[in-house]
């Protein structure tokens, strides 16, 4: 049995969003076929990357899972100042990117080297999300063997010289949309390496109950916002628009949130906070709701998205960002915004056109339907690991 690695900077149980939490559904998914085995860090949070887990080996629903710890923690007040003088000078040298990379994190030395000194042992080494310190410095050492799941889109970062050499390192590119393969195409120029495109399979409760979440949280006609709650999701707009929306519309309409806050939540009667809540609640609420809406201007696929056309309800996105734009013109299962009266076009629409709603959810079940299933996914890891496999 081939011994694969996945390089992922957070995993755990806890950690249940963005690339972390793909990097938790592969592994177990490829654990039927191969030996797999997860290099990550001690931290459950990416502020700071404070140690949280116990540095060493345990076992996550079958996933052998190492752990190293963090050397230092991220000190803000130095990440901002590297950070604005690597965003003045995107070409800085090897002296100023290494102390970014360093400040951005997690910083494990001995994750890096342990790859470097145990690389023969791995058939394939899959690298997931291309911005820290454990992919920068992991995957020019083992470029070699190296499957690259960037999970790139369009922001500041992806134009330092620093990645030039971590995405000319790879064997192999795995993207997960169309729109993520054509931006790093057009920055980066790697055509001629294998490369397959494929998202991640999206798997929702048999049973889903709105009715038990709307009568749980006294809640009837709302939008639903399921994530982390923070300005790099560009939510303070979305409660700005919001608001404004509430002034200008005579509608019951409220923005239920899901998720961590850990930017300020407006105090208005209209939005709702729930904080954490159990995967129930989150399938149902998601469920109940007229559609999620994602403000995010960058990200290079969104689960949250995927998981509510799965259960058959519209999206609504920013349109700045291309994979969410994608999601919904190749669906016809969302609406996307620019500004406010965007914004504000798009609720009137979902809940104006009733006829022209109900087809919305049905496209956007049947584009998961026809995109996203993990058995087709998976034959695609197989090529791909075949072609990056020891030669």
């Amino acid at each position: 049995m081939k011994k694969i690695a996945i390089i992922n900077q957070r995993y755990g149980l806890e950690v249940n969003g963005g690339s972390e939490l793909y990097s938790r559904q592969i592994a177990e998914k490829l654990k039927a076929r191969y030996e797999v085995e997860v290099l990550t860090s001690c931290a459950i949070e990416y502020v700071n990357w404070a140690n949280y887990y116990k540095e060493g080996v345990e076992n996550i629903n079958g996933v052998t899972v190492r752990r190293f710890k963090t050397h230092h923690e991220r000190v803000q007040k130095i990440f901002s100042a590297l950070d604005a003088q690597m965003l003045r000078n995107p070409d800085a040298d090897k002296e100023l990117s290494d102390q970014w990379i360093e400040q951005m994190g997690p910083y494990c030395p001995e994750l890096v080297d342990y790859v470097d000194e145990h690389q023969d042992e791995y058939d394939a080494i899959i690298i997931v999300t291309y911005l820290y310190y454990p992919a920068v410095k992991s995957i020019t050492r083992v470029g070699d063997k190296v499957i690259f799941i960037p999970t790139a889109h369009q922001e500041p970062f992806i134009h330092f010289k620093m990645y030039k050499e971590v995405f000319n390192a790879p064997k192999a590119y795995v993207f997960l949309t169309d729109e993520e393969m054509e931006l790093v195409d057009s920055i980066f120029h790697r055509e001629d390496i294998p490369r397959e495109v494929m998202g991640v399979g999206v798997q929702v409760p048999d049973v889903v109950d709105a009715d038990a979440f709307k009568k749980k949280y006294q809640l009837d006609n709302y939008i639903i916002y399921v994530g982390r709650i923070d300005e790099g999701k560009d939510c303070p707009r979305m409660f700005n628009y919001f608001m404004e929306y509430k002034k200008r519309v005579k509608s019951d309409l409220k923005l239920v949130l899901m998720g961590k806050a850990v930017c300020e939540v407006p105090k208005h009667k209209d939005i709702i906070s729930l904080g954490f809540v159990s995967e129930e609640d989150k399938f149902n609420g998601i469920k109940g709701a007229k559609a999620l809406i994602l403000p995010s201007k960058f990200e290079s696929l969104s689960i949250s998205v995927l998981e509510a056309m799965t259960l058959s309800k519209p999206v609504i996105v920013n349109g700045i960002c291309d994979v969410l734009k994608g999601h919904c013109t190749k669906s016809n299962g969302g609406l996307y915004y620019k500004n406010y009266f965007e914004f504000e076009g798009c609720l009137n629409y979902i809940m104006n056109h009733p006829e022209e709603y109900g087809i919305m959810c049905r496209n956007a079940r049947k584009y998961v339907e026809d995109y996203f299933q993990w058995d087709d996914i998976m034959e695609k890891f197989d090529r791909i690991i075949e072609k990056a496999g020891k030669s």
